[in-house]
């Protein structure tokens, strides 16, 4: 009962549930990129087969069901152990990574700018302070602190 429930809760993810027999798939697997498996099946096996990468769903149907244990799994062409699965479900989605980079890559651009701006805005601000002594000092106006004494809280 469990695992009819399971397959149903899975193919509502689009996840397909294959009963297999080790005699058919070990024959096949040891001919395959995918001979690394050939461990895993030595027992009652079933896979689950997606198109699109679902560990997260996957993961918590499978939580349910006790009697089933995940040995591992194929994401992307690479094998993974269950611990890896696990690791693998807690990664954010691509497009979610895919925008954190956009994100932070548009960022550079405005703050390089906002940098080099600052260098620039810094020294006009200095150079102004300075011409008004200067002119202070030609009208007779009391002189302002040295700038020395002024740069010095910078």
């Amino acid at each position: 009962e469990d695992v009819v429930l399971m397959r149903h809760y899975l193919r509502k993810h689009n996840i397909e549930v294959k009963f297999v027999l080790n005699e058919i798939v070990r024959p096949v697997l040891s001919q395959s990129k995918y001979k690394n498996l050939l461990p895993l099946f030595v027992a009652r096996n079933i896979l689950l087969v997606s198109p699109e990468t679902k560990a997260k769903e996957m993961l918590r149907v499978l939580k349910g069901v006790p009697q089933i244990n995940l040995l591992g799994a194929c994401i992307d062409d690479t094998i993974l152990s269950r611990q890896g699965v696990e690791n693998f479900a807690k990664l954010p989605s691509l497009e979610a990574s895919q925008g954190q980079t956009v994100g932070a890559l548009a960022l550079l651009p405005s703050q390089t700018s906002s940098l080099l701006q600052r260098g620039s805005a810094h020294l006009t601000a200095l150079l102004d302070q300075h011409i008004r002594r200067l002119q202070a000092g030609e009208t007779g106006s009391p002189a302002e602190p040295a700038p020395a004494q002024s740069l010095g809280a910078h």
